[in-house]
């Protein structure tokens, strides 16, 4: 006998799932916390306040662990435009490219002196390699800076949010280990409803192009947030109107449904599976 679910019973799965992964990621992330004698905090260079974990900061700080953090994508910017008080304010940083491989001798050579500050009790019976926990927001390159760093494809990687789905324990070195952790969102951004959390997750890649609901209000979010970046981008005048847009670039693209209407959803997609992949750069 066939059995047809409805889009109720589909929605109702999905929202369980979300919420169980609410819980798991968050308590994985913290154990990696807990067990690390230093933090890689991952963020991307283009949204480096919005892609920080404050909760997880917060933890870090109270544990007295040692952070670094890691300005990942950084040749999708001008550094130049990055402001000097926040660069004081995350120190230690690096500023890396895993497409370009900058900044990554720099990052290791950082880890190791790190390192070396690093007291571990001489035991046979335990572990004493230095063990440096990397977190950060999904899709911000953790698994990518990994492999880089270690040298081999022994991260997962992949374009889709929240990829890495466990805790992987990785060499860098004979001394040093590495804890890779999922992607995690903070507590209290982890919202399916808040217009402004979802267009901030999608824009920083916690959301995937191809799951986040409504992706025409995330575009009109980001045309109010970089007038003139899309149009500029696409070579289309739309006077900031996210409607305009994506009614000219879905025209132009050939997204059309039955009878010759554009699809503004597969448009407004496409726009932000090449935001998401840093095909389009807030600087030219």
């Amino acid at each position: 006998m066939r059995v047809r679910y409805s889009f109720s019973s589909r929605r109702t799965r999905r929202t369980a799932k979300m919420r169980k992964q609410k819980q798991k990621y968050p308590l994985v992330v913290q154990r990696i916390v807990l067990n690390s004698d230093i933090i890689l905090q991952i963020l991307d260079s283009r949204f480096i306040e919005g892609t920080r974990n404050l909760e997880l900061e917060e933890m870090i700080k109270k544990k007295k662990k040692k952070i670094i953090n890691v300005l990942n994508k950084s040749d999708l910017i001008d550094k130049k435009a990055v402001k000097e008080e926040l660069l004081m304010e995350i120190s230690p940083y690096v500023f890396t490219s895993c497409i370009k491989r900058v900044g990554i001798s720099k990052l290791r050579d950082l880890v190791k002196q790190e390192s070396k500050k690093i007291e571990k009790p001489v035991n046979k019976d335990k572990n004493d390699k230095v063990t440096v926990g990397v977190i950060g927001y999904p899709n911000t390159g953790k698994s990518s800076l990994i492999n880089v760093l270690i040298g081999k494809n022994s991260a997962k990687t992949g374009s889709e949010a929240g990829f890495t789905k466990g805790m992987q324990k990785l060499k860098l070195t004979s001394e040093i280990q590495l804890l890779d952790s999922p992607g995690v969102i903070p507590n209290k951004e982890y919202s399916g409803i808040n217009a402004l959390a979802i267009a901030k997750h999608t824009k920083v890649g916690g959301r995937s192009f191809s799951q986040v609901k409504n992706p025409e209000l995330v575009i009109s979010q980001f045309i109010k947030e970089y007038p003139n970046l899309l149009e500029k981008h696409y070579k289309i005048n739309a006077q900031g109107n996210s409607e305009t847009l994506l009614e000219k670039l879905g025209k132009q693209k050939n997204f059309l449904k039955k009878g010759g209407e554009i699809n503004e959803d597969q448009t407004a997609r496409f726009i932000l599976k090449e935001w998401q992949e840093g095909k389009i750069k807030l600087s030219k």
